[in-house]
């Protein structure tokens, strides 16, 4: 059985302290004591196996470190820009991705979302973002923590995908992704929203280098089709 993971800055190099936010989960929460094995990670890679040796009060435990390393990035890396979902949908969307293994997500404010990120909302939504993508990331032992990024627009997003491998999730595609070349070093997989990607926007984002592709036979929900098409990408490349 897997180990309960928690987030520590590091190094792990030594005897190691568990304290704050991640110390209270462990030691409140979980109900981790001395004697039990817990696994630290950085979200960067870095990650130690740790007999927990003592707990102090609430939200503090210490142990050893019995072993670590360092995972290696996958390859390709995959950003998934994600069209925002509505409300309901929109952490389901992060969680669903960082399980599947996106290195990054990036919110887009397509012309067809229904949710709008505008001022402190924006600032809002990434947070709440950021925190599943670590909870999802922990319930997944994974060792890294895909990376929220400031919301785009379809031009700021067209800018980020020059001279990318860009895919564009698109329904009417006449190309499966099983046909596309993913021998790359990073590929941008985009996922529109609900209502679909608009033609203009589509030409838009194709004129900027990406290619639309069909994903299978179904249309997917905006929030799993990241995750049905990391899985994809995982089987068809050496990321699994």
């Amino acid at each position: 059985m897997s180990l309960p993971v928690f987030v520590h800055p590091g190094p792990f190099d030594g005897p190691v302290v568990l304290d704050g936010a991640e110390g209270r989960h462990a030691v409140s929460v979980k109900r981790i004591q001395a004697g039990e094995r817990i696994m630290l990670i950085d979200g960067l890679g870095s990650f130690a196996r740790v007999l927990v040796t003592a707990t102090r009060g609430k939200d503090e435990l210490s142990g050893e470190v019995e072993e670590g390393g360092v995972d290696k990035q996958p390859r390709p890396a995959v950003t998934v820009v994600q069209a925002l979902p509505k409300a309901e949908r929109s952490e389901l969307a992060v969680d669903l991705a960082t399980q599947a293994g996106a290195d990054a997500i990036v919110p887009w404010q397509a012309e067809r979302c229904v949710a709008r990120w505008a001022g402190p909302k924006a600032a809002k939504g990434v947070a709440k973002w950021e925190a599943t993508a670590l909870a999802a990331a922990k319930q997944s032992r994974r060792t890294r923590i895909p990376q929220i990024h400031e919301p785009v627009t379809t031009a700021q997003l067209a800018e980020l995908i020059a001279g990318k491998t860009a895919l564009v999730l698109h329904e009417d595609s006449a190309v499966p992704l099983r046909e596309i070349d993913l021998d790359a070093d990073e590929i941008v997989l985009i996922v529109g929203p609900e209502g679909g990607i608009g033609p203009a926007e589509l030409q838009r984002l194709t004129d900027a280098g990406a290619r639309a592709v069909r994903l299978g036979p179904e249309v997917l929900r905006t929030a799993s089709a990241a995750m049905v098409a990391l899985s994809a990408i995982g089987v068809l490349t050496g990321r699994w």
